[in-house]
């Protein structure tokens, strides 16, 4: 079985509505993931946008949210969900806001690509509350699978 991740709230390569941007609620979307390796110890969610600061020139890769341990499990996150409602053991890394938690997709200009990638890990991280390069460093070594849903936004429409 393939491992999967999809959202009710939008297709692979289709728009993210407003309600899950700083246009809207700035909700997180709804997500659901299957076949992960029976031999999986937990999960990684790292949703991040390469177009930063604008797609036809972009600079960096602007992170939107970073979520660790995760469960084995756990199949799906819930949409908006806060930090009490993640499942227990989980935690959370600095997104580019400087904060954890999820931030919504704010492009200044054009249509951004917004990419939620699940990894499934072979172990637990022991990190605090660690950057997007410092969580890539831990994992190293210990994907056993990998999946993502990209979802795209452009302001105004």
């Amino acid at each position: 079985m393939d491992f999967t991740l999809t959202s009710a709230a939008f297709a692979d390569g289709q728009a993210i509505g407003p309600e899950y941007t700083c246009d809207g609620a700035d909700r997180s979307p709804p997500l659901e993931w299957d076949g992960a390796p029976a031999s999986t110890d937990s999960f990684v969610l790292i949703v991040d946008d390469p177009d930063a600061p604008d797609p036809a020139a972009p600079k960096m890769t602007w992170v939107h949210w970073i979520l660790y341990n995760l469960p084995p499990s756990t199949r799906s996150l819930a949409a908006g969900v806060t930090d009490e409602d993640l499942p227990a053991g989980t935690k959370q890394g600095i997104n580019d806001w400087g904060r954890t938690g999820y931030g919504g997709p704010c492009p200044p200009i054009g249509r951004h690509r917004y990419f939620h990638k699940l990894y499934a890990l072979d172990t637990k991280l022991d990190l605090g509350t660690p950057t997007k390069d410092q969580l890539e460093q831990a994992m190293a070594g210990h994907i056993l699978a990998q999946t993502e849903l990209v979802g795209t936004y452009r302001r105004g429409g």
